[in-house]
């Protein structure tokens, strides 16, 4: 087997040292507040910096995904080293992420004849997307091949979901997701929305008065799920996401970790300048994934 090395955009919002661990490599998104300076996510803007310019700058953020030039960049030298390239980006109902992966893979392929390079649509986002990353590390780590890692990978990214909240319709409202009327109303009456992310959508699952029975509806949601399609807490990995609430979301890692019946060994993600400009920093999400080793069993 050939070697391979993996690759994401930074919409997968997992922390670098775990990307590191497991010999990931993370192509930045952009993000501008004067929409004439682009920075870097996490290189040249930090995401602390970015929720701090969030809350307090008066234009609305605009991100702009990697460029086909950046995925070159990135692929050239892996493929001139004689590796294949793994490369799962953010859901392509979102962004235009994984396009420009795709593009970069054809002229890199074009150059280079023995190039192989795979990309991978995780139809997720933020740490669903990490979820996806890691179960593709764990995989290569195990020795499945590159071919294998992307048939299997297609099929456990149906298994990822999300169950948020936000703390405010706000950043929802600026970024275009709903109406400003909703906003409005919501706000008035101090409604949280319960969204779920899977297949690469976001799906409303309701509304709930008050931030601590949103947080509590989120792992009820959680337990609905694993009801109603039949499914072991144990054959899936879990990881709580938020944006700057770290305290609330160790409360709902505490509560997640007593409905599964054991820790959660990851520690909370943050998420990032892409999704985070649209949720806002008070966002808190309960992400899993059925474990590649466990999707056979029923």
């Amino acid at each position: 087997m050939r070697d391979y090395s993996i690759f994401t955009d930074s919409s997968c919002d997992s922390p670098g040292d775990i990307l590191s661990r497991h010999g990931v490599t993370r192509i930045p998104f952009y993000i501008s507040f004067d929409q004439t300076r682009y920075y870097k996510e996490i290189e040249e803007m930090s995401i602390d910096l970015f929720y701090e310019k969030l809350s307090s700058e008066k234009i609305f953020p605009k991100t702009s995904l990697p460029s086909v030039q950046d995925y070159i960049n990135a692929f050239t030298p892996v493929v001139e080293a004689g590796q294949d390239i793994l490369c799962v980006c953010l859901s392509s109902k979102f962004s235009g992420s994984f396009q420009s992966a795709v593009n970069a893979k054809h002229i890199v392929e074009e150059d280079h004849e023995n190039a192989v390079i795979e990309i991978v649509d995780s139809r997720q986002a933020t740490s669903g997307q990490g979820l996806v990353v890691l179960q593709a590390a764990a995989m290569r780590e195990a020795g499945i091949s590159l071919r294998e890692n992307v048939e299997r990978l297609e099929q456990l990214r149906e298994t990822c979901h999300i169950m948020f909240t936000v703390g405010t319709l706000e950043y929802l409202q600026k970024g275009g997701r709903i109406g400003k009327a909703a906003s409005l109303a919501g706000s008035v009456l101090n409604l949280k929305p319960l969204i779920q992310m899977k297949h690469g959508e976001l799906i409303p699952y309701g509304t709930i008065r008050g931030r601590k029975k949103s947080l509590d509806r989120i792992v009820t949601m959680t337990e609905e799920y694993f009801t109603t399609h039949g499914e072991s807490y144990r054959d899936y990995d879990f990881l709580i996401t938020t944006g700057l609430t770290v305290e609330e979301a160790s409360k709902v890692k505490a509560a997640t970790e007593r409905l599964i019946g054991r820790p959660i060994s990851y520690p909370i993600f943050q998420i990032g300048v892409t999704i985070g400009t649209n949720t806002g920093p008070d966002a808190i999400g309960i992400c899993f994934i059925r474990r590649y080793d466990t999707a056979d069993r029923r």
